[in-house]
């Protein structure tokens, strides 16, 4: 069991988190999430955390294969409306941000944000690690290789995962020393991997529990589903839950996902899977 302070909302971790994913882009791989305005972000917040979302991710930038960056300024204006919207109509809900920048990240938290969702776990900004340990929050650190506009350069490893292993060693050391309190590890799937890499990260994703921290699992509609499949971002829910579900079985504390419904589905039949074998 883990449990994170956010803000003084405390979230513990008995049985996996959902995390909703509220993409505030124009470019987001996923259709689902294009052109909204603000009443539909909104509404589609309210429709996460009826279907059980634990936390809320909002993020004002794309990061997928290829993405260009935005300053940081042009990413505030996207996510705060959204966050002083949904805290107004939901003033308990939980919300990450998923920002690589200290400037948003300390904003974001001025404004009722209470996690730090950083693809780059600091190194595309050298003061965001300090930043959030100034701000007292929990901090996601995800691996990645390279950047978002090269990562899936031919991105190459000895042992995939060996390497995010020691990342994670390293990062988490890190972030203690700088006095953040409560570290989410996030192995990157799609960021700097090919899709067999991120099988492979998927079938030893319980190597990571010995690090002793939460992790997170985000591979939701992600092209690791639908290109195997044969399929596109819109058609991915089901690979997805199947996916989901292997993250969870392999030690998974958190998935991040579009579709809050079926993965708290899946956590719930999971769940009662392995209280039944506890019980015969």
């Amino acid at each position: 069991m883990y449990t994170l302070n956010c803000k003084g909302k405390l979230l513990v971790i008995e049985s996996p988190l959902v995390m909703g994913i509220l993409n505030i882009t124009p470019d987001s791989f996923y259709e689902g999430y294009l052109d909204k305005e603000l009443p539909a972000i909104v509404s589609l917040a309210e429709e996460m955390i009826s279907a059980g979302a634990d936390i809320l991710d909002i993020g004002g930038q794309s990061t997928r294969p290829g993405s260009v960056r935005i300053s940081a300024e042009e990413e505030l204006d996207r996510i705060l409306p959204v966050i002083q919207a949904i805290l107004k109509k939901m003033p308990s809900a939980i919300i990450s941000v998923d920002t690589y920048y200290s400037r948003v990240a300390e904003a974001a938290i001025e404004n009722g944000a209470s996690i730090i969702n950083d693809i780059s776990a600091g190194n595309m900004d050298s003061k965001m690690i300090a930043t959030v340990a100034s701000l007292q929050i929990p901090y996601i650190c995800m691996h990645m290789k390279g950047s978002p506009d090269t990562m899936q350069n031919g991105p190459r490893y000895e042992n995939v995962v060996t390497e995010v292993l020691d990342f994670f060693i390293d990062k988490i050391a890190e972030c203690k020393n700088a006095g953040i309190n409560d570290v989410i590890i996030d192995p990157g799937f799609g960021f700097g991997k090919t899709i067999a890499h991120n099988f492979i990260l998927l079938k030893y994703l319980h190597t990571f529990s010995m690090l002793e921290k939460p992790i997170l699992a985000g591979i939701s509609r992600k092209s690791t589903v639908y290109k195997t499949l044969g399929t596109t971002a819109n058609e991915a829910l089901n690979g997805t839950t199947v996916l989901n579900t292997i993250a969870l079985l392999n030690g998974a504390s958190i998935v991040r996902v579009h579709d809050v419904k079926e993965a708290k589905e899946a956590i719930k039949l999971i769940r009662t899977y392995n209280e039944s074998s506890n019980s015969k």
